[in-house]
């Protein structure tokens, strides 16, 4: 049995069941004599190797995980445009089916183009304003097509 495996308590206590107070002394000179040295953490192979491995797969890995991740926030992209291309598909062909029914196309005839029905009267209220004094803010699909016809002829005559 090595006699360093075991604390100098311990062998004292074995010692000092067997030889008695001599042999302490001779433990204790024997303790005093031994120069110990700091420990020192060294880096012994195999924790270098486990070290020069680990490295080694956070450099292996650190490129394919960066383009996992950008392939990832690309994906969800392209899933919430796929999201809203159907959700606009959706109100297209709600539209398509409104311009469908007749009721409709009459309805946006009246509205936009100022249509009436056979036997009806239609008036339009002029306000008195000149040409230049008309709101810029008025596009041409915002205005009835009469008007934008006489401004298309008034610009062709001024342009003479």
């Amino acid at each position: 049995m090595p006699a360093d495996r075991f604390s100098t308590a311990t062998r004292l206590r074995a010692l000092g069941s067997q030889l008695g107070s001599q042999a302490a002394e001779r433990v204790y000179r024997a303790q005093s004599r031994r120069v110990r040295a700091p420990r020192r953490h060294r880096l012994t192979g195999r924790a270098a190797l486990l070290a020069l491995v680990v490295c080694s797969l956070v450099v292996a890995l650190a490129y394919p995980m960066r383009q996992y991740v950008s392939q990832r926030s690309e994906i969800a992209d392209q899933r919430r445009q796929a999201e809203q291309a159907r959700e606009q598909v959706r109100k297209l062909r709600e539209e398509r089916a409104r311009w469908s029914d007749p009721a409709y196309v009459e309805q946006q005839a009246r509205l936009h183009l100022h249509f009436v029905r056979p036997g009806e009267t239609g008036y339009t209220v002029v306000d008195g304003t000149a040409d230049a004094e008309r709101p810029t803010d008025q596009r041409p699909a915002d205005r009835p097509w009469y008007q934008n016809l006489w401004d298309g002829v008034d610009t062709a005559d001024e342009s003479r």
